[in-house]
């Protein structure tokens, strides 16, 4: 089964990627963590992808598309979180499962307003040395600002930042909300409440892909 999670930066689309990923054996292939990575081992696409991540832009899709060919499995089996992000994007998809012999067999939009989008990322910290993840509301380290697993600082990513979320946001509805029109003209989309917690948004995606494998 190959998938798409679709959605603004915020919605859980990485929590819940994860967990379907473990426990249907699928390659959970994240731009955003692939980008990430780059930006820490400073490659050449890390230095020219962090000046776009930096301002809360999209990256060039021609990055993008040579990174995700790069790391797709012959065999399928993938939920893309963070991919395709524009139509043009939508499309290199198309074509490049096409070559592969793959199919695209739903695509999951995870639906939430814009002010819980800024509550939870701004309120992100993440360990600058292990890499845990912390919320000043809702996950908070036991010190301030500390973390709890190895007692390093915790920071607030650039991307995280109030200013730069809302510009992602603002990106995002400009450029990667099209793709609601594009995939629902194609029957592929479905779509969760990804306001809710956690668990109540995983048992609607489970809903939604249990109903796609029975048929």
């Amino acid at each position: 089964m190959n998938l798409v999670f679709l959605g603004p930066p915020g919605a859980g689309k990485g929590t819940q990627a994860k967990r379907l990923s473990q426990e249907l054996g699928l390659l959970h292939i994240s731009t955003g963590d692939l980008l990430r990575e780059a930006v820490r081992n400073k490659t050449d696409l890390g230095l020219k992808a962090k000046e776009y991540m930096d301002r809360g832009e999209l990256v060039p899709d021609d990055l993008i598309i040579a990174m995700i060919e790069e790391v797709l499995p012959e065999g399928g089996g993938v939920i893309f979180d963070g991919f395709p992000r524009t139509i043009a994007q939508a499309r290199a998809l198309d074509d490049l499962l096409q070559k592969k012999g793959l199919t695209l067999n739903a695509v999951i939009y995870f639906e939430v307003d814009d002010e819980k989008v800024v509550e939870r990322l701004s309120g992100r910290r993440v360990c600058k040395t292990c890499g845990a993840v912390y919320h000043v509301k809702f996950n908070p380290p036991k010190e301030d600002e500390i973390c709890d697993k190895c007692g390093s600082p915790l920071i607030q990513r650039e991307d995280d930042k109030e200013e730069v979320v809302r510009n992602r946001l603002r990106v995002y509805r400009d450029q990667t909300a099209p793709l609601i029109d594009y995939y629902r003209q194609k029957s592929l989309l479905y779509t969760v409440d990804a306001s809710k917690d956690i668990d109540q948004v995983y048992s609607s995606l489970r809903e939604v892909i249990d109903a796609k494998e029975r048929n």
